[in-house]
Formats: C-alpha cells, structure tokens, sequence
C-alpha cells in the first residue's frame, strides 16, 4: 500500500476549507481523453473570494492539482545488447 496517498477529501480541507457557511461544492466530474484518468472539479470560497480548483486521479489512487503525465514508448538498449 502506498503511504503517500493523499484523498481528495484532505486536499478539499487543505485548498478550500469548506465550512458550514461557506461550503465546497461539486461543479464537474469527468476523465481525461489522453490518461483516463479521473478529475474532479470543486468550487469554494476562501477569504480573497471565489475559487475552482480541478483535482486529478492518479494511477496510484492519489489525487493532485496536476495531471498525471501519460505513458509514452521508449527504448532501452538492454534488449539489443548481446
């Protein structure tokens, strides 16, 4: 299991602080066309005003503010080496 996991719900107390009186709300879910992967967009409001903050799903179950870079083809020279 990873231990660096990170739920959304802790990003969503981290980044929005929601409050009774001032809630986080869900705006959009969807995936990722290129990576499949998962992302959630919040909305809240913090001292300054408004803000979104769109969260992704990783492929290890975590959720960041960045997407996950998607798998591209290399080459090693291992398989060619006698």
């Amino acid at each position: 299991m990873n231990s660096n996991r990170v739920s959304l719900r802790s990003l969503v107390d981290k980044w929005l602080a929601p409050t009774l009186s001032m809630p986080a709300r869900v705006t959009q879910i969807g995936r990722v066309l290129a990576t499949h992967g998962r992302y959630v967009r919040l909305e809240g409001c913090i001292s300054t005003g408004p803000l979104t903050i769109v969260f992704f799903r990783h492929e290890d179950g975590s959720w960041c503010v960045f997407p996950s870079v998607p798998a591209s083809p290399s080459m090693s020279g291992r398989l060619f080496a006698n």
